[in-house]
């Protein structure tokens, strides 16, 4: 069943990223060939954040995006990984060890085990973000803010919690527009990935990706929304033949 706007509601969402949480880093692998990891070290780059910061990964899911983050702001700083998924967190707080609350990461580590920067994963609603104004130095998502049931509140929160002079930067997969890679695109979520989903024993989860991708706005469009969120300076780079897209804006004064 879906709502008025043709998407699925909050709780079956978050139901179905429980579902899947054991098998999504192994798909993301499959389904990108491994290139997801170049994407998300991209973002944190994209960031500019740096040692003492003290940062935002929201739909942080199993905490990708938070690592990289977590290297950049040692010795010193700190990422918070927000999800609304518990089955997302588990996997995220289980990667490098039993402690659920806290790890420690730092550059060079092998394993993320360095004593150099804390990692904190938490729930969180992205649309109510726990957390004070002005609280972050930067707020990220990767792979998450179409699944933003109201994307600009959304994007609004992030900015909120971002302080004067800090970014928000948005990791998104967009649809190309041009052949051959249109036509290579639309082959590969229309069929490919559902096919996977089947054999991953989930066909809901794998064909709810193709259609979130669908209605998420273009890159000038979601630029647009950035901007009426509380974000200037929108700049946004197309990566992997356009398929991915990467946005960073300016928390305004």
């Amino acid at each position: 069943m879906t709502d008025s706007r043709g998407t699925l509601p909050d709780a079956q969402v978050r139901q179905m990223f429980d579902r899947i949480a054991g098998l999504y880093d192994v798909m993301n692998s499959v389904m990108t060939a491994g290139l997801h990891h170049r994407w998300r070290a991209r973002a944190a780059d994209l960031a500019a954040v740096g040692p003492g910061d003290r940062v935002l990964d929201v739909a942080t899911g199993t905490g990708d995006l938070a690592f990289e983050l977590a290297r950049r702001v040692a010795p010193g700083g700190e990422v918070v990984g927000s999800d609304f998924s518990e089955g997302m967190l588990e996997r995220a707080r289980t990667k490098d060890g039993p402690d659920r609350g806290r790890q420690r990461v730092g550059p060079g580590s092998g394993g993320h085990m360095a004593p150099s920067a804390t990692l904190r994963f938490e729930w969180g609603d992205a649309q109510a973000l726990p957390y004070e104004d002005a609280s972050f130095a930067a707020a990220t998502v990767g792979f998450g803010a179409r699944n933003f049931a109201d994307l600009e509140l959304g994007l609004r929160e992030m900015a909120r919690v971002v302080r004067p002079g800090g970014r928000v930067v948005v990791l998104e997969i967009t649809q190309p527009q041009r052949p051959p890679l249109s036509t290579f695109f639309s082959l590969w979520f229309d069929r490919v990935v559902p096919v996977v989903g089947r054999l991953a024993a989930d066909e809901q989860a794998y064909s709810y990706l193709p259609s979130s991708v669908k209605r998420f706005p273009r890159p000038g469009e979601l630029a647009a929304t950035m901007q009426r969120a509380g974000l200037e300076d929108l700049r946004w780079v197309l990566t992997a033949g356009g398929i991915i897209a990467l946005h960073v804006g300016t928390r305004r004064a």
